[in-house]
């Protein structure tokens, strides 16, 4: 456990915490949340912090507090279904196209090129115009986007480990593509898929926020991060916590996400490289006295 922390250093740590608390809050919102967050009463409108509403209502004195945990809810079950599929489908195809290679490999390239030029966000939008706003439909697009960005990675991480010498011994040994693929490929570049994926997590629930504060995916007055950053009533009134918390969780998310993500992939802890050139600097006591 201390080795698993110590590489993901301070930031990492922090962030993985601050992942664990929303994750839990989401997970245990009908428990944590003081308030039902769809009632309110329009005598507790914008009211400000209180024993009552620890962050005050909002413009139909809606408990903020709650919205926000409830609102958790929604804003990472869709990241993590648009996670999900892109890594059901991508990661399959990357393994395939970097063990057989060839035409298999590009083919799959290519079609993986095609899908990466199309923007997410305006397949997304041109989903929702055919078939209507809402979460599912949203949710399918970004899949469908978030296929490449993921399996390009693996595609490239996967054909480094295709060309060592354990490939070749296991394959000798008569050991099957899914077997050599599925339980050694798979498992020597899991820190590269993991963490891509925390990173594809935090991108995707900053796309479903916008298409939410656009009203295209989830629907008001469902809680949700991005319809609530869309109460722009809230600030032309002077308001601005109830957009503001929101923003301020989709943010801190966000960045949690990318740090950790980095982390697994095998990023180097903060501090490396000062503590590299310290002891670079400073000779060893031992092999001074051992040279004189």
């Amino acid at each position: 456990m201390k080795q698993h922390l110590r590489r993901l250093g301070r930031p990492g740590t922090a962030s993985a915490v601050l992942l664990l608390v929303v994750t839990v809050a989401a997970i245990a919102a009908p428990l944590l949340a003081p308030h039902d967050p769809n009632q309110g009463s329009l005598l507790d409108a914008y009211g400000g912090p209180s024993g009552a509403h620890l962050l005050g209502t909002d413009g139909i004195g809606r408990d903020i507090l709650s919205r926000l945990v409830f609102g958790a809810r929604t804003s990472l079950l869709g990241p993590a279904l648009v996670v999900g599929v892109s890594l059901l489908v991508g990661v399959p195809l990357a393994l395939a196209a970097s063990w057989y290679g060839g035409w298999v490999d590009a083919v799959v390239a290519r079609v993986f090129d095609l899908v990466y030029a199309l923007p997410g966000l305006l397949l997304a939008v041109l989903t929702v115009a055919l078939f209507g706003p809402g979460l599912t439909p949203a949710v399918a697009a970004l899949s469908v986007a978030y296929v490449p960005f993921l399996a390009r990675i693996v595609r490239a991480a996967a054909r480094q480990q295709r060309v060592s010498p354990y490939v070749d011994a296991l394959a000798v040994q008569g050991f099957g593509m899914l077997r050599i693929t599925g339980r050694h490929i798979l498992r020597n570049i899991a820190p590269v898929v993991v963490g891509q994926a925390a990173i594809a997590f935090g991108y995707a629930l900053l796309d479903l926020a916008s298409l939410s504060y656009l009203g295209l995916a989830v629907q008001a007055p469902t809680p949700d991060w991005g319809v609530m950053v869309s109460d722009s009533d809230a600030l032309l009134k002077g308001y601005w916590l109830p957009v503001a918390a929101p923003g301020v969780l989709i943010v801190l998310t966000v960045l949690a996400l990318t740090v950790l993500g980095a982390r697994i992939s095998g990023d180097k802890p903060p501090g490396y490289l000062k503590r590299r050139r310290r002891s670079a600097a400073v000779p060893d006591r031992t092999a001074v006295g051992a040279a004189a």
